[in-house]
Order: structure tokens, then C-alpha cells, then sequence
């Protein structure tokens, strides 16, 4: 893995990162929810200097792969995107959102969230992301 450089620092930091819409509701099934969602954390990463290696949605999850300066713990990231993207969703589809959820929030509280060491790589994370949708279809599981 490269290192990345920030003001007098070296780093390798990866996070996987997965959380839920509250009540695990189906919300990210919307396209337009689920477009907005990934172009707001597109957007947000330049200004925080995260990398985005992966980031997909299912209908009730989302998986994020980013690298991220030292700076940031897992809590804040999260809470920042979480942040923002409930923010800008309600905004632009408040009935669209509102017909999955009530309430003021879009987000479960928590998260789960790993680092890359030497057994987990990056480019498995990677595959597994980017493949979670074809192996729900393919066990045939949520098809409703």
C-alpha cells in the first residue's frame, strides 16, 4: 500500500465502514436517494482529504472504503457523513425519505467499522463491496 502525506505526516490509514438507515428501513432502494447519497460523500471527500476507494449501497446498508488522515477517527468520519447526508436528503426528497422513515432521523446510531491489516486486503474489501449486490441475487434472499 502507498502512503499518503499530509503536514509533517506518513500514513497508510483504510477504514471499511457499513451503516444503516434507521429502523433498517429499505430507504436506499430509492434511486434518487441512493444517487444523492453517494454524490453528497463524493463530494464531501476533497474537502476532508479522504480517498474513496469504494462506496456502494444495498437497499438498508451502505459499505464505504476510504482511506483518511490520522486526524479523523472512525467516530468523526462517520458522524460527519452521517451528518450531511441526512441533512441533503431530507432536503432535496423529504417525501420520498418519509415514506421509509418518521422521525427526524435517517441514520441507525451506530456503525461498523474496520481497518485493512495484512489478513484482510485491500482489494478484498474491494471485491466484496463491489459484488454485494450480485451475491444477495444470486442466494435469492430480499428478492420481494
Amino acid at each position: 500500500m502507498r502512503y499518503r502525506t499530509a503536514a509533517h505526516t506518513r500514513y497508510t490509514i483504510f477504514y471499511h465502514f457499513v451503516f444503516l438507515p434507521k429502523y433498517r428501513r429499505k430507504v436506499l432502494a430509492a434511486p434518487e436517494v441512493d444517487k444523492e447519497l453517494k454524490e453528497t460523500i463524493r463530494k464531501m471527500a476533497p474537502f476532508h482529504e479522504w480517498v474513496i476507494e469504494e462506496l456502494e449501497t444495498d437497499r438498508d446498508h451502505i459499505h464505504l472504503f476510504l482511506s483518511a488522515p490520522p486526524r479523523y477517527s472512525p467516530s468523526k468520519i462517520v458522524k460527519l457523513i452521517k451528518t450531511w447526508t441526512e441533512k441533503k436528503l431530507f432536503e432535496k426528497y423529504p417525501k420520498k425519505v418519509k415514506q421509509y422513515l418518521w422521525g427526524e432521523r435517517f441514520w441507525c446510531r451506530g456503525f461498523y467499522a474496520s481497518t485493512v491489516s495484512d489478513r484482510t486486503t485491500k482489494d478484498e474489501i474491494k471485491r466484496y463491496i463491489r459484488e454485494q449486490k450480485e451475491h444477495w441475487k444470486q442466494i435469492g434472499l430480499f428478492n420481494q
